[in-house]
C-alpha cells in the first residue's frame, strides 16, 4: 500500500522540487552550444546524444542541474554548465521543450518483445510497466517530472537502462528505475525481452503505425 501511494504521488508531480520559469526565446541564444551535439532544433542526430527536443521542461531543468552539481555525471558535457545560472538552465530547458521531437525509427524484429515489456511489464517479477509514468505512446508526463522517451534513440536509451541497472547512474529520484532494470535484463535472458529491444520500441514510439 505505501508503494502505491508513493507511485501516485510521483505521477502526481508532487515532489516539492520548485525551478524558475524558462524564457523560450532567451533560451535559444543560451542553447547555441548545446546544438553541436543535440542538433539546433534538439533533434539530435547523432545516437549516442539524445533528443531534447520535445523534452518536458522540468525534466530537462532537473537534469541540467544535476549534471551541473555533480549529481549525474555526463562526460561530454564537463564544464559546460558550470558558468550557467539557475535562470540560464530554465532558459535552455524552455527552449528546447518547445521544439517538435523528430519521429524515430524502430527495428520491426524487436517492437514486439519491447512492447509487451513496455506495456505490460512482469507483474509476477514485481516489475511495473513503463507506461504508468512515460505513457502508452512514450510522452511521459511533463508536469510530473516523467520524461518524453518515445522518439528517442534507442542506443540512447539502451545506455542509460543500462547504467540505472548497473548503478552508474542514480540522480534518477525514481530510484526503483535500477531494480526494474535489473528485473527487465533478468527476464530478458530467460524470456527473450532484453534491454535493446525495449529501447527500440521506444524510438518508433511516435510512429502510430507501431504505437497507437
Amino acid at each position: 500500500m505505501n508503494k502505491l501511494i508513493v507511485s501516485l504521488l510521483l505521477t502526481l508531480g508532487i515532489t516539492g522540487v520548485a525551478h524558475a520559469a524558462g524564457d523560450a526565446a532567451a533560451g535559444q541564444a543560451k542553447a547555441a552550444v548545446c546544438g553541436a551535439c543535440h542538433g539546433p532544433d534538439g533533434n539530435s542526430p547523432a545516437p549516442n546524444f539524445p533528443k531534447l527536443a520535445g523534452q518536458g521542461e522540468r525534466y530537462l531543468t532537473k537534469q541540467m542541474h544535476d549534471i551541473k552539481d555533480g549529481k549525474r555525471t555526463v562526460l561530454e558535457m564537463t564544464g559546460l554548465l558550470t558558468n550557467l545560472s539557475d535562470q540560464d538552465l530554465a532558459d535552455i530547458a524552455a527552449y528546447f521543450s518547445s521544439q517538435k521531437g523528430s519521429v524515430g525509427a524502430a527495428d520491426p524484429k524487436q517492437v514486439a518483445r519491447g512492447e509487451e515489456l513496455f506495456r505490460g511489464g512482469n507483474l509476477d517479477k514485481g516489475m511495473p510497466s513503463c507506461i504508468g509514468c512515460h505513457s502508452p505512446n512514450g510522452v511521459g508526463n511533463a508536469a510530473a517530472g516523467f520524461p518524453h522517451v518515445g522518439g528517442q534513440h534507442a542506443q540512447y536509451v539502451a545506455k542509460q537502462l543500462t547504467d540505472f541497472r548497473e548503478g552508474n547512474r542514480t540522480n534518477d529520484r525514481y530510484q526503483n528505475h535500477a531494480e526494474h532494470c535489473r528485473q527487465a535484463e533478468q527476464q530478458g535472458h530467460r524470456s527473450g525481452f532484453p534491454i535493446h529491444s525495449g529501447s527500440a520500441l521506444i524510438e518508433g514510439c511516435v510512429n502510430a503505425r507501431l504505437i497507437r
